[in-house]
């Protein structure tokens, strides 16, 4: 499923009308007519197409995130999949105004980039890998890892973002990433580390033992990467249950 396919963003549009128009074969903004609607929302939805299109074309993300529903943005996902970078966290706990970032990994065209604090992670690196992507995916990222980024690094993280608890939700996939892992049959390179580990272990480092940080740097990364497989995972099924069933009954 495409952004073209989409007309929630719209206001006035909700789950219900973007069904209807489904159901008679406006499945794509090549498509839309007006004749589902009244005058009013169809103005309003050729507007947003012809404001869409020139968005699209600039690969501006941004206007669409903002107006589609957390548990709705993996929608985003299809058109910037090459350019979608994931994103997770190392933390020394679970305040951002008194804990620290210790370790960021960022996943993105098949390759993984580990910073670590006092070494590399800066907000100068971040700012950079932030803005060359046109889409950020996170798990739990939005109340989590991109408040401590903005606290502790004093990024102004703009970059359009899919929360992946969100749509998970919305498929019933509930609990952590790792369990959400397990429901799916995703593996993982390396045993389960806790968070409480990842906070053990960076201490553990700074006490010198550097086998502690490659343990804490694979963990982070493993992280990362497993949810790329996992948003396309999440992503096909929403598109079968919210698009293809309606082109089933149709």
């Amino acid at each position: 499923m495409r952004i073209e396919n989409s007309f929630i963003p719209v206001r006035g549009v909700g789950e219900t009308t973007e069904r209807r128009l489904w159901e008679h074969g406006i499945t794509h903004w090549d498509d839309f007519d007006g004749s589902v609607v009244g005058d009013t929302l169809a103005d309003r939805i050729e507007e947003f197409i012809a404001d869409g299109r020139q968005h699209l074309d600039q690969g501006n993300l941004t206007p669409f995130a903002e107006a589609l529903p957390a548990s709705s943005r993996w929608r985003l996902y299809e058109n910037v999949r090459e350019e979608t970078c994931f994103l997770d966290i190392e933390t020394t706990g679970l305040d951002a105004s008194c804990n620290d970032v210790t370790t960021v990994s960022l996943h993105r065209g098949g390759e993984t980039k580990t910073f670590v604090k006092d070494r590399d992670l800066t907000s100068d690196r971040l700012t950079a890998e932030l803005e060359s992507a046109s889409l950020l995916v996170t798990f739990n990222g939005q109340r989590f890892d991109v408040p401590f980024l903005e606290t502790c690094y004093d990024v102004d993280v703009t970059t359009p973002h899919v929360d992946l608890m969100y749509p998970c939700k919305k498929v019933g996939l509930d609990g952590g990433l790792k369990a959400i892992e397990q429901d799916l049959g995703i593996e993982r390179e390396m045993p389960d580390i806790s968070g409480r580990d990842a906070v053990r272990l960076w201490h553990e480092y700074e006490r010198g033992d550097e086998g502690a940080l490659e343990t804490l740097v694979e963990y982070n990364r493993a992280d990362t990467k497993n949810m790329e497989p996992l948003m396309d995972r999440v992503a096909t099924r929403l598109h079968e249950e919210v698009f293809e069933s309606v082109q089933r009954t149709a």
